[in-house]
């Protein structure tokens, strides 16, 4: 596995941990392995992260139900949490709010069983994903939301290469200005491919494969 490091901030809970080299997703290719399985299973940076991401839509947002891709259930559950804080001046404090993933179908296609519909239709509803680079996955996301009538209030991240998705704000704590050199290809037009460095893994939501 290539070499990992760790891109810190002041609370040493919230960081960054990537690899730099030559690393293919499902929709691109990209010089830098973002790897966030910590965030998504470890409860103390889980919480952290939430901390980080909740300022956003603590005051003037409602959220009614947190859609959890790429398994950041834990960070949603924790978001939730703190957004119904009984000490904080918000616009869910009392209120219960919805922790519930996808299912995904061929395609990448998003559907929600009749069970969940309800969680969904007539909500304010906050995505939650580990990072939007190329941005379908969020707006698989947004599209299906639609489909079910729920209410889109944003896109939240741990890492983010996009500002919004299909006009609807993405909230991230890190950025490509974290990683300065960070780049991200179409799998057809890869210079890093057009130079002859071979792909080290493939990655995705669950890991890092090597080849």
């Amino acid at each position: 596995m290539a070499k990992m490091y760790k891109i810190r901030t002041k609370n040493k809970n919230v960081f960054l941990r990537v690899a730099k080299g030559h690393f293919a997703t499902m929709h691109s290719h990209t010089n830098y392995y973002i790897d966030v399985t910590t965030q998504k299973t470890r409860l103390s940076e889980a919480k952290a992260v939430a901390k980080e991401l909740v300022s956003t839509y603590r005051a003037n947002t409602i959220v009614d139900t947190i859609l959890c891709l790429d398994g950041t259930e834990v960070i949603g559950a924790c978001i939730a949490e703190e957004l119904t804080e009984e000490n904080y001046v918000n616009m869910n404090a009392h209120q219960t709010i919805y922790v519930v993933s996808p299912e995904f179908i061929g395609g990448g296609q998003l559907i929600f069983r009749d069970n969940l519909v309800p969680m969904i239709s007539g909500k304010h509803v906050l995505i939650l994903t580990a990072s939007v680079t190329t941005g379908k996955s969020a707006q698989a996301a947004i599209e299906a939301i639609k489909y079910y009538n729920g209410i889109i209030v944003g896109v939240s991240a741990i890492f983010s290469t996009e500002k919004s998705c299909d006009g609807y704000p993405v909230t991230s704590i890190f950025d490509p200005n974290d990683l300065e050199d960070y780049e991200s290809f179409s799998p057809h037009h890869c210079s890093l491919c057009e130079e002859g460095n071979k792909i080290e893994a493939i990655v995705n939501s669950y890991g890092y494969s090597a080849l």
